[in-house]
């Protein structure tokens, strides 16, 4: 092992916790010719502690995965790799100042027992008896995390490291890369001491990512999405009551998470530990005047305790011991953040067989379990977790350097913010833009965004309260709700229009492309002239992906789908794409309107059309409308009669207005989801995931498996088929109260969990709340009656036929 190794199968560029973690979990696999890179001593880049179940609570299956599963891996690890660690299993209470932060806690708590972790909701009283030395004035209540704790993170990466080295990895201390090339299909990563060949490539060097990533531009790659804030935190010297309870008790006191105010506080020794994120926070090498420098390790930037004076004051007062001793220590390091404060981890977005695992801002919580997912994306090509949330293709060209400052400075100051659904935070805005963006804001539309596109959720009339303070509420009501009422109404007995920007838009063309994909889909290919759903599976036979494949002619294809979906959805269609096909990506280029509701044929005459307007459902044409121009695709995810208008940019004004014109009703995002959820229509990344197979997701129609072709996850359906399914998908009416129900709540059977929900909304045309989900299969039958738990209430739940709520016949559709 003395001699520098010139190739290896994975070359991991950085070695901090999730590093040293992927080079764990790959040995351990049996993938014993690795290499580790690591800059200068193997540490994690934090210099604090912190082992939780949910440091920040983001609503996101991915992120709690990977945190249990650290948890898991962590209380073993010692024993496993027979190195000594630091872990203490201290327990936290997280505070809330208001009934919504208290809701929120409630539906964190009802995530944690879907995965068998209990996490009680408490009362300031029972608060108390955790943590004698807190005051418990202006609290609402709170939540106690039995399992938080602290971690040595120098001792975990090293026991990691141990780990791998015993399986027959390799670590190369002082040794950072120097740059990177390709030979073919081959990775070559320079080095001071040589160059190693090796067949993957991965990203992990924390806040020096982006400047690793720059060496991967001239293959595909792109600028890092991300900006190095600085995070402070202070030790207090000695303090004797602490150290007196630590004593007579035997444990350290637990961690306080002051989520409203914004800071942690736990013991380290016998003193205690503030770090703040403070809203007037700081992001640093971000101008040229401040470069950041070749070699910060060990480094520290300057105290600027005056940013954290609030917090201090506001901590001295929750716990009064704060203030009886000096600081002791005050750390002011570096903390890398992508834009939504969440890691980038999985795929370089347009590198073959690169990876990233980077921007780690709880790098400890969650580098046990990021290391076990970025394993298996490097051995399989897929994780056990759909792990959208995290991925890097979420970001995609949109987010400059620009809006990664604006978000990373707006995502550390609220890092415990409660996200409602009907907020929209307002930095890194604008960034793409519809072509009559202008005239909907003049109609009052009220936007959000969408994979950085700028589109209408509703639309306000004068004196509507269109503030962001305004959706500060878990609450179904609120300004918007009788908006989107006479929005959705509009679509049921006239027409309306929603200007469409942003759905990901592919060109593929070349001899033998309907075979391609025959060979990649699930189901089978449209006719000429003819448009359907074509569904991808992983090997597992779970949903991959949805695509709308909109065929014009043999082997001539527009593929359309979801706006977030765009680099995501090109690389699964690239990825084996054969020699003699193009694949091109037209998103820029074009724009939709969809026209749809009873009228809609009537406004497509009444602006003048050589269109047929008799043509069938899931039809398409090209068109003159109003003297301009497209593509007329006969669909509507808001199930009612109408079209889909396809047309080049600069065409979108007159189409716009021609469509005005003929009397359409403008309609946003928020009633076309309360329309789509009431026909029992899929959201990706919300009811399609890889959490599903697709026989488990009810989109058994769209898989062929008498067909000849070998499609990835045929093996994996047919044997789900012969033995049956274990899960359903489910649509629900719920007697849901003043919320509906959201993304994964839980769902109940007496006292039994049974399942969670992909989505809920209100169906203003069936006028009742309306869930979709998936259940054990023996529950999955119309009539039967079960609980969705909704922000600690659980609700009464019917399961429906399987068939839309909302014109079951589709007689309304295919008028």
């Amino acid at each position: 092992m003395s001699d520098f190794p010139t190739t290896a199968r994975v070359v991991i560029i950085g070695g901090g916790a999730v590093g040293t973690s992927t080079l764990y979990h790959l040995a351990k696999a049996g993938w014993k010719d690795c290499v580790l890179l690591e800059k200068n001593e193997l540490t994690a880049g934090s210099t604090w502690h912190a082992a939780g179940n949910c440091p920040n609570f983001s609503g996101s299956w991915a992120i709690l995965n990977m945190q249990r599963y650290g948890l898991e891996m962590y209380r073993t690890l010692a024993t496993d790799v027979d190195y000594p660690m630091n872990y203490h299993v201290t327990g936290s209470l997280r505070l809330a100042h208001s009934k919504e932060r208290m809701q929120e806690f409630e539906r964190v708590a009802g995530m944690g027992r879907y995965q068998g972790l209990e996490m009680p909701i408490l009362t300031p009283d029972e608060m108390k008896e955790h943590h004698p030395f807190m005051e418990t004035h202006e609290l609402a209540g709170g939540m106690w995390d039995p399992l938080d704790g602290d971690i040595d993170p120098a001792q975990l990466t090293q026991a990691m490291a141990k780990g791998a080295r015993d399986a027959g990895a390799r670590i190369e201390r002082f040794c950072p890369a120097t740059g990177i090339d390709k030979d073919g299909d081959e990775w070559i990563v320079k080095t001071d001491k040589g160059d190693i060949r090796c067949e993957f490539v991965v990203n992990c060097a924390g806040y020096y990512a982006q400047r690793v990533g720059e060496m991967f531009k001239p293959f595909g790659g792109r600028t890092v999405p991300m900006v190095v804030m600085s995070h402070q935190y202070f030790l207090t010297d000695e303090i004797p009551e602490v150290a007196a309870w630590t004593k007579e008790n035997g444990r350290k006191l637990p961690i306080i998470r002051d989520v409203d105010i914004s800071y942690y506080l736990r013991q380290d020794k016998n003193g205690l530990n503030l770090g703040p994120y403070e809203r007037n926070c700081k992001a640093h090498w971000i101008t040229p005047d401040d470069p950041m420098p070749e070699d910060f390790s060990f480094q520290l930037y300057p105290d600027d305790l005056e940013r954290l004076e609030f917090y201090i004051e506001d901590a001295m007062e929750r716990v009064p011991a704060l203030g009886t001793a000096g600081v002791g220590r005050n750390i002011n390091g570096p903390i890398p953040y992508a834009p939504d404060g969440l890691p980038l981890l999985g795929p370089m977005p347009g590198v073959k067989n690169a990876f990233e695992g980077h921007c780690f801002t709880f790098g400890i919580a969650q580098g046990g379990g990021a290391g076990k997912v970025l394993s298996e994306w490097i051995m399989h090509g897929e994780t056990e977790w759909d792990m959208w949330a995290v991925d890097p293709r979420r970001y995609t060209g949109y987010a400059d350097h620009d809006y990664s400052l604006q978000k990373a400075l707006e995502t550390y100051g609220h890092e415990y913010a409660m996200h409602f659904p009907h907020h929209e935070w307002p930095a890194g805005r604008d960034k793409k833009l519809s072509p009559v963006h202008a005239t909907i804001l003049e109609q009052g539309g009220v936007m959000g965004a969408y994979n950085g596109w700028e589109r209408a959720n509703w639309f306000a009339k004068d004196g509507d309260d269109s503030s962001l303070e305004a959706t500060e509420t878990w609450n179904r009501e609120g300004p918007w709700t009788i908006r989107v009422k006479e929005e959705c109404e509009a679509v049921r007995d006239r027409v309306g229009v929603l200007d469409l920007p942003g759905f990901s838009r592919f060109k593929l063309t070349g001899a033998g492309a309907a075979e391609y994909l025959r060979g990649r889909i699930t189901g089978g290919l449209p006719k000429a002239g003819r448009m359907n759903l074509g569904y991808f599976a992983d090997s597992r036979g779970r949903i991959l992906t949805e695509m709308s494949l909109i065929r014009h002619d043999e082997d001539d294809f527009t593929l359309i789908t979801a706006a977030n979906a765009q680099w995501h959805d090109f690389e699964v269609l690239k990825a084996g794409l054969p020699e003699g096909l193009s694949l091109t990506d037209h998103t820029e280029e074009f724009s939709t309107l969809i026209v749809c509701g009873p009228d809609s044929r009537n406004a497509f005459q009444a602006m003048g059309t050589d269109a047929d307007l008799q043509a069938t459902w899931l039809s398409h044409q090209p068109a003159t409308v109003a003297g301009v121009p497209c593509m007329l695709a006969r669909v509507s995810f808001a199930g009612e009669l109408g079209w889909e208008i396809h047309a080049k940019n600069a065409d979108i004004p007159a189409l716009y207005a021609a469509v005005r014109g003929a009397g359409a009703i403008p309609f946003g995002m928020y009633a076309l989801n309360a329309l789509r959820i009431e026909k029992g229509y899929r959201a990706w990344k919300g009811d399609l995931s890889t959490d599903y197979t697709l026989f488990e997701g009810g989109l058994d129609r769209f898989v062929k498996l008498d067909k000849p072709q070998d499609f990835p996850g045929k093996a994996a359906l047919m044997n789900e088929k012969q033995q049956g399914s274990k899960k359903r998908f489910v649509t629900l009416l719920v007697d849901a109260g003043d919320q509906d129900a959201p993304y994964m709540s839980t769902i109940w059977d007496g006292d039994t969990v049974v399942g969670e929900t992909t989505s809920g909304a209100w169906g203003y045309r069936i006028g009742a709340s309306v869930a979709l989900g998936v259940v054990k299969t023996e529950l999955a039958t119309p009539g039967q009656t079960l609980e969705v738990e909704i922000y600690g209430k659980r609700c009464k739940a019917t399961v429906q036929p399987d068939v839309p709520l909302w014109d079951p016949e589709n007689e309304r559709l295919r008028a």
